[in-house]
């Protein structure tokens, strides 16, 4: 119930919000979390470790956000979107989670060991995380996405304490 009374607040404090589905914004996620995921290869490539756990965790995040555009659902909370891809899509946020786990170690604290197989396994779990993203969108059509959408309110307006 927790995480129920915590999008409950989001969306009382419009950081959730029901929206119009739109390719277009669906589309410039998408682009954005393959170029995010460009750039931690090349990071990667050029020995930057650190910087490519955030781009490899910013280019799953990315995914997850056109998918909310694609049913029409604008998060602008990290935990929210991934509890949200659990909640109402019901796919695994595992991966996503720990990638968040990852890149706030990473990205905050300097007492930690990186090495290079580590980052190329995070970059791997998120190639696998987004082509799965990007196919579950794919296969979406106008009537599960009504459903979707209905289930959001439902989530979303339902009981949150």
């Amino acid at each position: 119930m927790k995480k129920q009374a915590f999008l409950n607040k989001l969306y009382r404090e419009g950081k959730i919000r029901i929206v119009d589905p739109s390719a277009q914004i669906q589309e410039a996620y998408r682009k954005k979390s393959e170029s995010y995921l460009i750039s931690a290869k090349i990071l990667l490539e050029n020995g930057r470790l650190e910087e490519t756990v955030s781009m490899a965790y910013y280019s799953m995040y990315y995914m997850v956000l056109a998918l909310l555009f694609k049913t029409g659902i604008k998060c602008e909370n990290h935990s929210g979107a991934t509890i949200l891809l659990e909640s109402l899509y019901g796919i695994d946020n595992t991966p996503i989670i720990a990638a968040k786990r990852e890149r706030i170690d990473k990205q905050y604290y300097v007492d930690f060991a990186i090495t290079a197989e580590d980052v190329r396994d995070s970059i791997e779990e998120a190639e696998v995380f987004c082509a799965d993203l990007l196919d579950f969108m794919e296969r979406l059509h106008q009537g599960d996405i009504s459903r979707l959408r209905e289930g959001v309110v439902r989530l979303l307006e339902g009981p949150g304490e």
